[in-house]
C-alpha cells in the first residue's frame, strides 16, 4: 500500500501566499480573529441608529457622524440600564473591545460602557470648527455669489412632506406664480442627514437648469440642528458652483451653514421670498416706469409745441413778405451803392492802364521808328552803329516804322 503524500506546510505570512500556495479561508479568518483579539479596549464615538434588546443583551448599530459607515455593538442590558435612556440619533462615546465572528466574517464591538455626548461638548466642537473655517476664509463676503434675479429653476433640499417645503414653495409661487422647483426630499434629522443632504446638494448643483439651491428645515433643538454645522456638509456647500440659500430653523438659530451659504434666510418663508422677485412689485415698477416715460414724453412734446408756436408768432415767420418789403429799399440802395463803387474802381483802373500803356509806348523802339528813325542791319542781323563797319557795295537791311527794305552802300563820306 502506497503511503499518502505528505502535505506541504502552509505559508506563515500573508505576503508569502501565492496562487499555487493560497491560504484556506478558515486560516484567514482565524488570523483576523487572532489579530482583533489582540487589540486593546478602545473608545469610539458615533450615532445610535438602531437599538434592540434581547434578553440579557442589547444590540445597537453605531454609525459614523460624517460618513456612511456603521458597525454592530453588543452590550449587557445591566450596563445599558445604568445610563440615561438612548434614542436613535443620539451621539455617544462607548468603551468597547473589537471582536471578530469567524463564521460570518463580521467585525463588531463588545461595549463595556456607553456615555452620551453632551450638547455642550457638541457645541464646543462646533465653535472650534467655526474658528477653523473662518481662518480658511469660508465665511468671507467676497466669496459669496449673488442670487439670480429670476432663476430658471429653484433647487430645494428639504424634509419629506415638511412644513418647510410648503413654506418655501407657497411663498415663492405667491410672489412669482410660474416659478419651477426641483425638489430633493431628504432626512433633516438623524444619522443620515449629512449624507443625504450632501448627495442632494451635489445632484442639484450638477442640474443644468437649477440656478439657486435652498436648503430648508424648520426649527428644532440645538442637537437636532447639529448636522447643519457638520464639516462635510459645509465644505460641500462651499464647493458648490450654484448659489446656496440656508433656511434652517428660526431667526434665533444659526447653524454654521448660515455662515457658509451665499445667502442666509431667517426662515423657510423668508427663503421663498428671497429666491424670486415679487411679480406684483415688478408689474408696479414697470407701470411706474411707463407712466414716468409717458409723462416725460408728453412734457417734451408740450415744450417743443410751445417752441414751434413761439417761432410761428415771430413777425419773420408770421408774414415773411412784409419783412422782404421792409428791407427791399435797403437792398436796392446797397446794390446801387455797390455798382457805383465798382464803376469808380473800374474807371480808376482804366486810367492806370492807359497811363502805363503810354509809358510803355514811349519807351518802345517802335515809337522811335514812328519819329522817322530807322534801324540798319548787316545781312547777318548785326546792327550798324559805326560807318566804319560798312563796306562799299555791301547790302544792308533798313527797318522803318512800317516795314523794311534793302539798300546798298555806295561809298563813305
Amino acid at each position: 500500500m502506497t503511503p499518502p503524500a505528505e502535505r506541504r506546510p502552509l505559508p506563515e505570512r500573508a505576503a508569502d501566499t501565492t496562487a499555487e500556495e493560497p491560504w484556506p479561508l478558515r486560516l484567514l479568518t482565524l488570523k483576523i480573529q487572532d489579530y482583533v483579539e489582540k487589540m486593546s479596549v478602545v473608545w469610539v464615538e458615533g450615532q445610535v441608529v438602531q437599538l434592540d434588546v434581547r434578553g440579557t443583551r442589547a444590540y445597537l448599530v453605531l454609525r459614523d457622524a460624517d460618513v456612511d459607515m456603521s458597525m454592530s455593538v453588543g452590550i449587557s442590558v445591566n450596563a445599558l440600564r445604568a445610563m440615561p435612556p438612548l434614542a436613535p440619533g443620539a451621539r455617544v462615546v462607548l468603551q468597547a473591545k473589537p471582536s471578530y465572528w469567524t463564521k460570518r466574517g463580521s467585525l463588531s464591538l463588545d461595549a463595556r460602557q456607553i456615555r452620551p455626548v453632551g450638547v455642550g461638548d457638541l457645541l464646543a466642537r462646533v465653535e472650534q470648527l467655526k474658528q477653523l473655517l473662518h481662518q480658511e476664509g469660508l465665511f468671507a463676503a467676497e466669496r459669496k455669489r449673488p442670487l439670480p434675479f429670476l432663476p430658471r429653476r429653484v433647487g430645494l433640499v428639504t424634509g419629506r412632506e415638511s412644513a418647510a417645503e410648503r413654506d418655501v414653495v407657497e411663498n415663492a409661487r405667491r410672489r412669482w406664480p410660474s416659478v419651477r422647483f426641483e425638489v430633493r426630499e431628504v432626512a433633516v434629522q438623524g444619522v443620515t442627514t449629512v449624507t443625504e443632504v450632501v448627495r442632494a446638494l451635489q445632484e442639484l448643483d450638477a442640474h443644468p437648469e437649477v440656478d439657486v439651491i435652498v436648503v430648508a428645515r424648520g426649527g428644532g433643538s440645538a442637537e437636532e440642528l447639529l448636522p447643519f454645522s457638520n464639516e462635510t456638509m459645509l465644505r460641500a456647500v462651499a464647493a458648490a458652483l450654484t448659489p446656496v440659500v440656508s433656511a434652517i430653523g428660526h431667526e434665533v438659530d444659526q447653524p454654521l451653514l448660515d455662515l457658509v451659504a451665499d445667502w442666509r434666510a431667517s426662515t423657510p418663508t423668508d427663503a421663498g421670498k428671497a429666491v424670486v422677485p415679487d411679480a406684483a412689485e415688478q408689474h408696479a415698477l414697470v407701470e411706474a416706469l411707463l407712466g414716468r416715460a409717458g409723462r416725460a414724453l408728453v412734457g417734451r412734446l408740450a415744450h417743443e409745441r410751445h417752441r414751434v408756436d413761439a417761432l410761428r408768432s415771430r413777425p419773420v415767420l408770421a408774414d415773411p413778405g412784409a419783412q422782404l418789403v421792409r428791407h427791399r429799399a435797403d437792398v436796392v440802395a446797397l446794390r446801387d451803392r455797390g455798382r457805383e463803387r465798382l464803376r469808380g474802381r473800374l474807371h480808376r483802373a482804366q486810367d492806370q492802364v492807359d497811363h502805363l500803356a503810354a509809358q510803355v509806348r514811349a519807351l518802345s523802339p517802335q515809337s522811335t521808328l514812328e519819329r522817322g528813325y530807322a534801324v540798319v542791319q548787316h545781312p547777318d542781323g548785326r546792327l550798324v552803329t559805326d560807318r566804319a563797319d560798312v563796306e562799299v557795295d555791301e547790302l544792308l537791311r533798313v527797318r522803318v516804322a512800317r516795314g523794311d527794305f534793302g539798300v546798298r552802300a555806295v561809298g563813305t563820306a
